[in-house]
């Protein structure tokens, strides 16, 4: 009874995990008090992961990546090296996918996109080529990059927190930076030789063409006997129908409207409708239509300006509508356009939720959009200037970061006190404020880490890894264990489609090592070939690295269907061959 209670539990999570309709937190706290209200694991079992000192690990680095960040070190050096990097298009995506890979093996991957997106989209217009010829392989680099060190990611960090609460050695900082290493050697030849050839090249356009949005807009005079005449164009009769008023030109002057503005005779008003709108207002007395159709230099002039602004991990706008943000109140900008992987949404834009790599189309003046480019929670699609460099600050935050590794890496002191130590020396040296180090933690990560951790000691406890373990011993133990291991690797491959990289490390762990225990075979190649699993599933968009340069790079989904399945498959026979060689199956 208990083994079909934790696995019906187990698909219920999977298929919540992928619907994404509820947080992974939440589902995770879920399981948990439905398993602990049942008695298959006891209160201390469930919060158990909870006190791990991986959780520690996480959390401090998460609070050193940020302060890396604000202090403008990392900016500074990524500027450096794409000054360096000249004007030519093979040395240039050598270097997008080496420096970034470098950095991530010791940073969260999505962290370092973020960072190298702006730059090598400023970069690619200087040289007059497309951006979609490097920020593909920008994204597949900083995931591969993490499989390199203990915290290159934290499926790594997952994984290894697992096995020491099972019992097991937990993996050394470097223990698996060899296969690593060849892993992320063989990523680069793959997309420097024929990931290249197939990568798309995006045509230049203007941006109300690539937004497809001019046929929703048209210029309307106020006439003096209009019933328009005295309302606040937010609150006017041409909101009530459903347009959104973006400019006004009154006399010559172009400039965008706030709450306060009250329409007056012969403005003449740029607005966004739809079609069906647009052919009734035209019989509206009192307004005179001048265009059905506006081109891109209608929505600029003067001071206005158009611009693309990319929703980065670290924005405070996740998750909340455009409505929410207020951004006329807030930037000083209008939002006329959301890309979403190579959807364009153009109608009720006030609802639309901001999620992950969403590319805005915005409209403001030019000192706005300036003022725009120093904020940290948004990053706009143009010429790089990277943030005020703290010299002093950013190099102690550096110095804490190496030295943290150092003294972890070779057991001076436990790793969650290096890593923790050097957290709190950034705060005391005010390389972070304590604010942003709470705020920068990701809190659902570490959720769902310690509560599927909690959800292996369920599976122990009842049996059902034993009985999932048995199962597939008996199905597939007659073709050789080899071929065993081949099922956990495609099967954790499969699962990071729907669910996060650690989610579905967590989920295949234990079964697997039950199985590695009933074949007497080596627990620590299983895990390792899982945990390096989980990293190199790239046949989909859905990792957030890969979300954040969906948009900027104008990929569709066939895209990295075509690119990544090729360089998927070839990464899982490296794993499927090397792990057994590096560490033998023989227990």
């Amino acid at each position: 009874m208990e083994i079909a209670l934790v696995l019906t539990l187990l698909l219920v999570a999977i298929g919540l995990f992928a619907s994404e309709k509820l947080s992974v937190d939440v589902i995770t706290l879920i399981l948990l008090i439905i398993l602990t209200g049942t008695q298959i694991i006891t209160p201390e079992e469930a919060f158990a992961g909870f006190s791990s000192d991986f959780i520690i690990i996480l959390a401090s680095i998460f609070v050193l990546s940020a302060a890396l960040e604000d202090t403008g070190i990392l900016d500074f050096l990524v500027n450096w090296l794409m000054r360096h990097t000249g004007h030519r298009p093979t040395a240039l995506l050598l270097f997008i996918m080496v420096i970034p890979g470098i950095i991530s093996a010791f940073m969260n991957n999505t962290t370092v996109t973020a960072l190298f997106v702006t730059p090598i989209v400023g970069v690619a217009k200087k040289m007059g080529t497309s951006s979609s010829k490097y920020l593909m392989p920008l994204a597949y680099a900083s995931i591969l990059g993490g499989t390199c060190t203990l915290i290159g990611t934290s499926t790594n960090v997952a994984v290894s927190g697992y096995m020491s609460k099972a019992g097991f050695e937990p993996f050394g900082f470097f223990e698996f930076s060899g296969i690593g290493l060849i892993i992320f050697a063989v990523g680069i030849a793959y997309m420097m030789t024929i990931g290249r050839r197939m990568l798309p090249a995006s045509t230049s356009q203007g941006l109300t063409s690539k937004y497809n949005i001019k046929t929703y807009l048209t210029e309307i005079v106020v006439e003096e006997d209009s019933p328009l005449i005295g309302q606040i164009a937010f609150a006017s009769d041409l909101s009530k129908m459903g347009f959104r008023i973006l400019n006004i030109i009154r006399n010559k002057e172009n400039f965008l409207p706030d709450y306060r503005t009250r329409i007056r005779p012969q403005d003449v008003l740029l607005v966004e409708g739809e079609i069906e709108d647009l052919i009734r207002v035209k019989e509206t007395k009192g307004i005179q239509i001048l265009a059905d159709v506006i081109v891109e230099d209608d929505l600029v002039g003067g001071d206005i300006r158009l611009a693309e602004i990319l929703i980065t991990g670290k924005s405070d706008l996740l998750t909340r509508t455009v409505k929410q943000v207020e951004f006329l109140r807030r930037f000083g900008l209008v939002v006329l356009a959301v890309s979403r992987q190579g959807e364009t949404i153009r109608t009720k834009i006030g609802d639309v939720q901001l999620q992950l790599g969403d590319l805005l189309l915005v409209q403001g003046s030019a000192e706005r959009l300036e003022y725009l480019k120093m904020n940290q929670h948004l990053a706009v699609l143009d010429e790089f200037k990277p943030i005020f460099f703290k010299e002093r600050k950013g190099i102690l935050t550096l110095v804490f970061f190496i030295a943290a590794i150092a003294l972890g890496s070779f057991n001076v002191l436990p790793l969650s006190i290096c890593f923790l130590s050097a957290a709190v020396l950034s705060v005391l040296f005010k390389c972070i404020s304590t604010e942003r180090a709470y705020q920068v933690i990701d809190w659902r990560l570490l959720i769902l880490i310690g509560g599927m951790t909690a959800f292996g000691m369920a599976m122990e406890n009842s049996g059902a890894d034993k009985f999932l373990a048995q199962f597939i011993v008996d199905l597939l133990e007659p073709m050789g264990i080899l071929v065993i291991l081949a099922g956990f690797i495609l099967l954790t491959v499969f699962l990071t489609q729907p669910m996060s990289n650690a989610a579905a490390a967590l989920v295949v762990l234990p079964v697997a090592l039950q199985t590695a225990v009933q074949l007497d075979a080596n627990p620590r190649t299983f895990a390792i070939a899982i945990m390096l699993s989980a990293s190199v599933s790239l046949i989909t968009p859905f990792e957030p690295s890969c979300i954040l340069v969906y948009s900027p790079g104008k990929y569709s989904f066939r895209d990295f269907l075509k690119i990544g399945s090729g360089l998927t498959l070839l990464l899982v026979l490296i794993i499927l061959f090397l792990v057994p060689m590096f560490w033998p199956l023989e227990a």
